[in-house]
Order: C-alpha cells, then sequence, then structure tokens
C-alpha cells in the first residue's frame, strides 16, 4: 500500500476507510465479513492493525466486492442484464424468500440485498424459477391471471385463501397502498380442491358468486 498521507498513531472508521479508499459500504462489509480486524484501541485502530490489512488490502478489495447491498429493483435489474433474461418485480424478494439472496437490512424501509450474492450469483435457473414464482400483480392483474370477477376474487381474500405478499405506493396517488399478489401463491389457489373454478367463472354476470358460500377466516 502507498499513501502520502502522514501515519497516524490509531484510526477511526472513517480515517481507516478513506486511508485504504474504501466507501462506507465496502468498509462495512469488509468488518461484516472479519477482513478488518474489530477495533483494538476503544473504538480506534492501532496504526498495527492497520498497516496489517493495508499489507492485504487487495485481497481484502477482491474479497468485499464491487456491488453494495441492493434495493430489490437494482437487484432484480441486475441479475436481468447477468443473465440477459426477463426478471420480474418480486424476484429478489422471492430469490430471498428460497434462501439464494440474503437480505442485509433495510433502506428508508424498503429491504436491501446482499451485493456480494448478487455479484457471485451464477445459477440462472434460479432466477428463472423466482422471477415466475415471486412475479407480483395488483388486484386486477391478479384476478384476471384467475379469471374471476372482482366480486369472486374478493371471496378468496375474505376466505384466507389468498392474501397479498407485499405492498407499494400507487404511482398516481403517493398515499395510497397498492397490495400485490405472488404468481405462486395464485398457482396455489388454482390448485385448491376447495374450488370448482369451472363453475365459479360459468355464473352468469350479475349473479351471487359461487365462492359466497366460502367460511370467512377469522384470526
Amino acid at each position: 500500500m502507498t499513501t502520502t498521507l502522514k501515519p497516524l498513531a490509531s484510526y477511526g472508521p472513517r480515517q481507516f476507510g478513506d486511508r485504504i479508499g474504501f466507501s462506507e459500504w465496502q468498509f462495512e462489509r469488509a468488518l461484516r465479513l472479519d477482513l478488518i480486524p474489530p477495533a483494538d484501541q476503544g473504538g480506534r485502530w492501532s496504526a498495527a492493525a492497520f498497516n496489517e490489512v493495508g499489507s492485504r488490502l487487495d485481497a481484502v478489495c477482491a474479497a468485499v466486492g464491487t456491488i453494495p447491498d441492493l434495493g430489490a429493483a437494482r437487484a432484480e435489474a441486475h441479475l436481468a442484464e447477468r443473465f440477459d433474461i426477463t426478471v420480474n418485480p418480486g424476484t429478489a424478494a422471492e430469490l430471498s424468500r428460497r434462501g439464494h439472496l440474503p437480505a442485509r437490512g433495510d433502506y428508508k424501509g424498503h429491504t436491501l440485498y446482499c451485493g456480494l450474492t448478487l455479484e457471485n450469483f451464477t445459477d440462472r435457473r434460479k432466477v428463472e424459477r423466482a422471477s415466475r414464482a415471486g412475479h407480483l400483480h395488483t388486484r386486477d392483474e391478479a384476478a384476471r391471471i384467475l379469471r374471476l370477477r372482482a366480486a369472486d376474487f374478493d371471496h378468496l381474500l375474505r376466505a384466507g385463501l389468498l392474501t397479498h405478499s407485499e405492498t407499494t405506493v400507487s404511482s398516481w396517488h403517493k398515499h395510497t397502498v397498492v397490495r400485490l399478489y405472488r404468481q405462486a401463491d395464485l398457482d396455489r389457489v388454482l390448485r385448491s380442491p376447495r374450488i370448482d373454478f369451472e363453475a365459479v367463472r360459468a355464473t352468469p354476470k350479475g349473479r351471487p358468486s359461487l365462492l359466497a358460500a366460502l367460511p370467512t377466516r377469522t384470526g
């Protein structure tokens, strides 16, 4: 490591990161991965600890990676570009749900996903499966996929046979919360032996839904 800066007797986290050329996220990841040892002088690092990290800085940089932890949209955009495939909204959450993409905290209430895992992700098939299963739909879209009337769909919700997996904010009305439904949950409902979907779909417009007989979920 070469530097023109005067060596210090000890280094705080910002000084340490700046001196080795790390951004805040790189420094925090290096700490989390034990690539940088815990502070050894009351919340600061001794010159000896700093110099030891400097002696293996190339290896530390390689292990830290180049992609910070990302929100869902950016994580999905990265995967789409990496594998040159369509990656649907909800894919990052689905990969995390399946244990393939760890969550790393959040930013303003939005989950961040491990950038190091994204950088090293090589399994295209896992992404494709998660993209289909995790694909998110609005209420109207979900009803169309199930080929149900809005009233039929509402009875599924009332009975607890289907529930939303995520929420977002309307692009038209910023204070309106939009519930989103996962494709895998729609597929599960379609397999339910409790419902004759062909009969439900055959109910003439204006007639009560056959799903009205479903008991209301409580608790």
